[in-house]
């Protein structure tokens, strides 16, 4: 069928539309001739037989891709006007004008067929309600999607070609520059080295990109800043985004790396689609060749960097004050080792000797669900008060010496990049001085600018001066041999004077603060310890381990062998013996009290320990010596029975007196005559054809019956043995 045959009346009596895009505005400035092309489509609708009045052009797309509807008003307006039925043909130089999409392309062939509309490219006009021409018209689609994708395959895989090579020209950071020859060097401008190689300074010793940040803001030092794309630098107060943005990009270690993002997409809760970037881990970077270029610090150490920052976190941190007149000697030193905020003193108890460290900062600020973490601070400033002295007796004067030299080449760095600031603030005046020098009297329109720019000009070099003055009145003096001598004298007199009734407590601070920076605290609920690490003035750090407070009834409970050997008692003994055992063996309550029948019984219900049994009546319970008496024995014959099991005994514990229960049925085991049926040790062996040890067991287990003859010469153990007396009289 020609193309004619398949316009007819019905079509012409709508409207036609001619639908113009481009993908990018560079196609827009560039790919002219493809745009009059496009508007060329007019001329062949009104071929077709369309008034000239009927044709509209629909070019609200131009600059925008059609991988998507979004952002296409004129792509939805488009379908809505054929769903209404009020277009006869679309026109379009080829299907991919239309949509890349399968989605939108395959939406509009519906609509087009459910209303009679044609579509009509430069190779022909179709139905997309004859199968034949929707079958087409589905091909073209699927093609012009899949050559999106081919296009951008073969774009993007040369991309990671050349930048396998590390040949790809990639948008440098400021600080980093290309020479005529196309290699990535240092910038040249060397107060922007000179601002960059001061953060990653302040990095190594302090180890924190916000401290860093104060640092940089409280020098009053400014951070070089450029625009994508642009070769001019701008210079802006130094923030938390720039700081960490030197830390963390890899060209700032001399390394060219690509693939450091990937793009996802997700549907968001208005169902539309979101695309965007995020960051992939180093191990999952596409390219990544160290060593590539010049840089400002090692690979190695911009790894350590990375790992740091990673265990770091970025809080919107607190300043800790000045010295006030609490107890809490750490105030304003202490930072959270989880979060990196200043940690809290809180105060409690009678005249607020009590003190604490806690980080609620965040709970405060964002409504966490609780405090970071918190600790006692007794321990904490005994133990930094130890280390603190320690550090400033004669053995460490040396080493405080040294830090005084390090904080003099501190100094003379802010005073080389503020000599920098001042050589680059006179440059720019006499550069605005230049033109306005070579500016017309007669043209007051330009040269009233010029000279509000030369007057900025030379303010700024006023104020940069003054900045360098500052610096250079403030510069640290080396220390004197005197000095030196009071500074060892002093070393020795100082824990005299730290514990002076006259030193205050706002001294103390004072004195912590002239040598420690800050100190990083983590608090570890386990074992109950906390580990600081503190900050030294000059860089050097220190660690230690301090033991946290006992929590609550913690600090009140009894010991576990003392609860134990409370359970042992309670099997024989009433509260009020065990009380004086314990009492006698100088154990303690939680609380440093000695124990009492109360005492005992409170803690044994604690422990779920159960009374002993009340004693039998029939049963006494007498000592060694009582035994002794009772039986007409000696001690050790009573101390030899214990051993052999023919007495029953017991001990509280180890050492401890021995308490034997004396019952009838025990005081008949020791009679003065041998009834019949007991034979002596040897004898009962003989008889029973066993070992006397093996006779011995067997009375110890219950197994045979033994008694004690205590009269005269007949005075040992005599066993039970059965027939033994039938046996005796045969042998007669």
């Amino acid at each position: 069928m020609s193309e004619r045959a398949k316009v007819t009346e019905a079509h012409r009596r709508r409207r036609a539309v001619v639908y113009v895009r481009q993908s990018t505005l560079h196609q827009v400035e560039r790919n002219v001739e493809s745009a009059a092309r496009q508007y060329a489509l007019r001329e062949r609708a009104v071929e077709l037989g369309w008034p000239v009045g009927s044709v509209v052009v629909v070019d609200e797309d131009t600059g925008r891709s059609a991988s998507t509807s979004d952002g296409r008003m004129g792509f939805k307006e488009l379908v809505a006007e054929v769903g209404l039925g009020q277009v006869g043909l679309v026109l379009a130089l080829e299907v991919s004008r239309l949509a890349r999409c399968s989605a939108d392309w395959h939406q509009l062939l519906d609509l087009c067929a459910l209303t009679g509309t044609l579509i009509a490219d430069a190779d022909g006009v179709y139905s997309p309600a004859d199968f034949n021409d929707r079958l087409l018209l589905g091909l073209k689609g699927t093609m012009s999607e899949a050559e999106l994708h081919l296009i951008r395959a073969r774009l993007d895989g040369g991309l990671r070609n050349k930048a396998a090579r590390g040949e790809l020209r990639l948008a440098l950071p400021v600080g980093l520059d290309r020479d005529d020859d196309g290699r990535i060097v240092l910038c040249p401008d060397a107060q922007v080295r000179h601002a960059i190689e001061r953060v990653f300074v302040l990095w190594r010793r302090l180890g924190s990109a916000r401290q860093v940040v104060m640092e940089l803001i409280a020098d009053g030092q400014q951070l070089p800043r450029r625009t994508v794309g642009q070769r001019r630098i701008r210079w802006a107060r130094a923030s938390y985004g720039a700081v960490h943005d030197f830390l963390t990009n890899p060209a700032y270690a001399g390394a060219f790396v690509f693939g450091r993002t990937r793009r996802e997409k997700t549907i968001g809760p208005d169902g539309r689609l979101r695309v965007r970037d995020v960051e992939v881990p180093q191990n999952q970077w596409s390219v990544c060749l160290p060593e590539h270029h010049p840089g400002y610090v090692p690979w190695a150490e911009y790894l350590a960097t990375r790992e740091r920052l990673r265990r770091n976190v970025r809080p919107r941190g607190e300043g800790g004050g000045a010295a006030r007149e609490g107890a809490a000697l750490l105030q304003g030193l202490v930072r959270c080792g989880r979060c990196g905020r200043r940690m809290q003193v809180a105060y409690s108890g009678t005249g607020g000797k009590v003190r604490r460290y806690a980080c609620v900062r965040g709970h405060v600020l964002h409504h966490t669900d609780s405090t970071c973490q918190t600790l006692g601070g007794g321990r904490l400033d005994q133990a930094v008060v130890e280390l603190f002295l320690e550090a400033v007796t004669p053995a460490g004067v040396a080493a405080t010496a040294s830090a005084i030299d390090e904080l003099e080449d501190q100094h003379e760095q802010l005073v080389c990049g503020q000599r920098l600031a001042l050589e680059r603030a006179e440059y720019d005046a006499q550069r605005a001085e230049r033109q306005f020098d070579a500016c017309e009297p007669e043209n007051r329109l330009v040269a009233r600018t010029l000279e509000r720019r030369l007057e900025d000009a030379l303010a700024a070099v006023e104020r940069q001066r003054g900045k360098l003055a500052a610096l250079e009145h403030a510069r640290p003096q080396p220390l004197t041999a005197a000095e030196r001598r009071a500074l060892t004298a002093l070393a020795r007199d100082l824990p005299r004077v730290w514990r002076a009734a006259t030193t205050t407590d706002r001294d103390r601070k004072q004195l912590l603060r002239t040598l420690i920076r800050e100190i990083v605290v983590t608090v570890n609920a386990e074992p109950r310890r906390a580990t600081v690490e503190i900050a030294w003035e000059g860089g050097a750090r220190s660690e230690l381990q301090v033991k946290l407070n006992a929590r609550g009834p913690d600090t009140r409970r009894l010991g576990e062998d003392t609860i134990d050997l409370i359970r042992r008692l309670a099997e024989h003994h009433t509260d009020q013996q065990i009380a004086a055992i314990l009492s006698r063996q100088g154990y303690r309550t939680g609380s440093g009290l000695p124990f009492t029948q109360a005492r005992v019984r409170s803690a044994r219900l604690r422990a779920g320990i159960a009374a002993a049994a009340p004693p039998d009546p029939a049963c006494e319970l007498v000592t060694i010596q009582q035994a002794a008496a009772e039986l007409k024995v000696s001690t050790h014959t009573v101390r030899r029975w214990l051993d052999q099991g023919l007495l029953p005994g017991e001990q509280a514990m180890p050492g401890a007196a021995w308490r034997i229960r004396l019952s009838d049925d025990i005081r008949a085991r020791f009679m003065p005559d041998v009834p019949d049926g007991y034979l002596p040790l040897t004898e009962a062996a003989k008889a029973l054809g066993c070992a006397r040890q093996t006779v011995l067991h067997k009375v110890q287990r219950g197994e045979l019956r033994a008694i004690q003859v205590v009269n005269g010469r007949r005075k040992g153990l005599r066993i039970e043995v059965p027939n033994a007396g039938l046996d005796r009289l045969l042998t007669q």
